[in-house]
């Protein structure tokens, strides 16, 4: 049917009735299983199968989860903006934004109380400087991160770029050495980051999520799977930032 296509938009009626659920259709030939995730940002839930075949059943299998996906996006995370007086995550640490009142770039200041991070600007200036800080954060450290991991296996150079994904955390294509972050992952503790890049450095010797590609994830940073839950757990909280 054409409404099974990747990146359609389906409706599913709500448990219990009231507005329909919101359900993206997405294509990854890189997963093992169907599976259905939340999309706090967008507020609806993306239901992801291995290939486009396989769609019709993944929209299936995403109705038999209706409740569950409700469940969901009624406890997602509020927006968070970036705005003076709110506090984010910076590394796993609190750090509160402030404004200076002069149209400086942000800046980390730690202080007795705590770090904050100061702005110039005001409404979407302000935000705009706190998010080109934490972009520059995020390829700063993600490099740093990156080739640790590449010089451990012994691979040549990539190519890195920091994005806003919605869907992926970080994605790596080995046969032009490119890999994807997602700069949300800097609100991230070290722990976390370092894992995402272990994971997709990992991927430029084994493209897929075999026994083996896993064994050279673990041979990096040790068991992945406290990190892959934190993002599981924690992941709708870095996606309402902003």
């Amino acid at each position: 049917m054409t409404q099974f296509q990747d990146g359609a938009r389906l409706r599913l009626e709500r448990p219990g009735g009231g507005a329909p659920l919101t359900l993206r259709l997405s294509v990854n030939p890189r997963a093992r299983r169907l599976s259905v995730r939340i999309d706090s940002r967008a507020g609806e839930a993306v239901v992801i199968a291995p290939s486009p075949r396989s769609l019709p059943q993944a929209v299936d299998f995403a109705r038999s989860r209706a409740l569950w996906i409700a469940e969901r996006l009624a406890v997602r995370p509020a927006s968070t903006p970036l705005a003076p007086g709110q506090e984010i995550r910076l590394a796993g640490r609190p750090v509160l934004l402030e404004a200076t009142g002069t149209a400086a770039a942000a800046r980390l200041i730690e202080t007795e109380a705590g770090a904050i991070l100061r702005a110039g600007g005001e409404g979407e200036a302000f935000s705009r400087r706190v998010l080109n800080f934490l972009k520059a954060e995020a390829r700063r450290r993600l490099t740093e991160r990156t080739e640790v991991h590449r010089a451990a296996l012994d691979q040549a150079p990539v190519r890195l770029s920091i994005t806003d994904s919605r869907t992926r955390w970080g994605s790596c294509s080995p046969h032009n050495r490119t890999i994807r972050y997602s700069w949300r992952v800097v609100m991230a503790p070290e722990a976390v980051l370092d894992y995402l890049a272990a994971h997709e450095v990992a991927h430029l010797v084994h493209a897929d999520h075999s026994p083996a590609y896993w064994a050279v994830v673990q041979r990096l940073i040790g068991d992945p799977r406290p990190f892959r839950r934190w993002l599981r757990e924690n992941g709708s909280t870095l996606h309402a930032v902003g």
